[in-house]
């Protein structure tokens, strides 16, 4: 029996945003097989489900590039950040005038005037003839998530009280590439926050004991499956934890440069069902 951990964005979904027919049709196969595949992914447990839903796929889901997972329904393990840290990081973020996300056990909230930003600097690189992408950043981060909020600003939500929120995760997006270089050297130095990205312009925040390749590490113990017998497929920066201690790891056509090199295989790019092609030629039996 082997576990097999595959990301979501720019991995198993399309750019629409969806598991396409041959993806959906793979993992089916490979579950039948009596091989667990469990989906490791930045978002939302809700968004993960209401993606998996229409494929009717049911596995093992971890959230929060590791921070929270969940086994049959269930929550089986969670690392929130303490909430000093918290409340020290959003005192940064908002000084830096930059689009932050809250991941909490209530939903995901947007801090305070960080859409506005986040839209003005999306309405300068299209003024800048930077187009496509922006757009469909905007659509992405901020229109396709089924666990948002309405906007909380910090007095409401209390920056002294913020416990109550059972932070997992802190999400900061911004075109502003100078912002995110400075912002990523400031927290990067610390003990008590894990620091990855699932993009170009973001950087995601965690408990330092987080992480894609912890969670992967703790589901295959759970699940009692030796590390040689796990697989990771993955496309970006947060996937390199679970890079560095699946057995197998796959990195997808249109994967960063340095995943594809730490990668067992290459697989196709998620536009043309990699994930369908990395399943079909290195796990279902012949």
């Amino acid at each position: 029996m082997r576990l097999i951990a595959i990301d979501l964005d720019g991995t198993l979904l399309s750019e629409n945003g969806i598991i396409s027919e041959a993806n959906r049709e793979a993992v089916l196969e490979v579950q039948k097989q009596g091989d667990i595949v469990a989906i490791s992914s930045g978002r939302a447990l809700p968004d993960v489900e209401k993606i998996l839903q229409p494929a009717g796929i049911v596995c093992p889901i971890m959230t929060g590039n590791g921070a929270v997972s969940y086994y049959k329904g269930q929550e089986i393990q969670r690392f929130s950040i303490p909430t000093k840290v918290v409340e020290e990081v959003i005192e940064i973020l908002g000084k830096s005038g930059v689009h932050y996300e809250i991941y909490t056990a209530q939903g995901i909230y947007n801090g305070q005037g960080g859409k506005e930003v986040l839209q003005e600097e999306i309405l300068h690189a299209t003024k800048q003839q930077v187009t496509g992408w922006a757009g469909e950043m905007l659509h992405h981060y901020l229109d396709n998530q089924y666990d948002l909020n309405e906007t909380l600003s910090t007095a409401t939500i209390g920056i002294p009280n913020v416990s109550h929120l059972n932070v997992y995760k802190l999400l900061v997006l911004s075109l502003n590439e100078a912002k995110l270089a400075e912002l990523s050297k400031v927290l990067s130095g610390r003990a008590d926050l894990f620091l990855t990205s699932s993009g170009v312009f973001n950087l995601e925040l965690g408990h330092p004991d987080a992480g894609k390749g912890n969670a992967l590490r703790f589901m295959a113990g759970h699940l009692e499956i030796p590390l040689e017998n796990t697989v990771a497929i993955g496309d970006n920066y947060n996937d390199v934890s679970m890079f560095e201690i699946a057995g197998m790891s796959i990195a997808m056509g249109n994967a960063e440069e340095p995943l594809k090199e730490m990668s067992t295989y290459v697989t196709k790019h998620h536009n043309e069902d990699g994930v369908a092609h990395a399943l079909r030629t290195y796990i279902l039996q012949k």
